[in-house]
C-alpha cells in the first residue's frame, strides 16, 4: 500500500520566497535474514528480524530533512514553509544474512509572506 498526500499552493508574484535549496535528510534500517527492494516511490522489506533502526524511514528522512533545514536555516516554529520539488531516492544493500534499507530525500523550502 502506498500512502500519499497532495496539497496545491499557488506561488504566484511575491507571496513566497525561496529559503534554502536542496536540503536533505536520510533514514536507514537494518534486518537480518531477509531482502529489500525498492520499487518506484516505495521501498518493500521482507526479513525475520529488524535489528536497527525503526522501519519508518520516509518519516526519518522528512523530519531529518527538516532538522538539517533547522540547523542551518533556523527554527521552523511560527513559519509558514513548505517543501517543493521533493524528490525520493531508495537504495538496498542485500547480503546474505543481512539487508538494509535506505531512503533519502531531498527538496527546496519555501516561504510564504505576507
Amino acid at each position: 500500500m502506498t500512502a500519499g498526500n497532495l496539497t496545491n499552493v499557488e506561488l504566484s508574484g511575491e507571496n513566497f520566497q525561496l529559503v534554502a535549496t536542496d536540503v536533505g535528510g536520510v533514514a536507514s534500517a537494518g534486518y537480518l535474514i531477509g531482502i529489500t527492494a525498492p520499487f518506484g516511490a516505495t521501498m518493500h522489506t521482507v526479513a525475520v528480524a529488524r535489528v536497527d533502526g525503526s522501519g519508518h524511514l520516509y518519516r526519518e528522512a522528512l523530519e531529518n530533512l527538516w532538522a538539517n533545514f533547522a540547523a542551518e536555516h533556523g527554527s521552523t516554529e511560527g513559519r509558514s514553509l513548505a517543501l517543493a520539488n521533493v524528490r525520493f531516492d531508495a537504495d538496498a544493500l542485500n547480503l546474505f544474512v543481512y539487508t538494509k534499507s535506505t531512503v533519502s530525500v531531498r527538496a527546496d523550502v519555501i516561504e510564504f509572506v505576507p
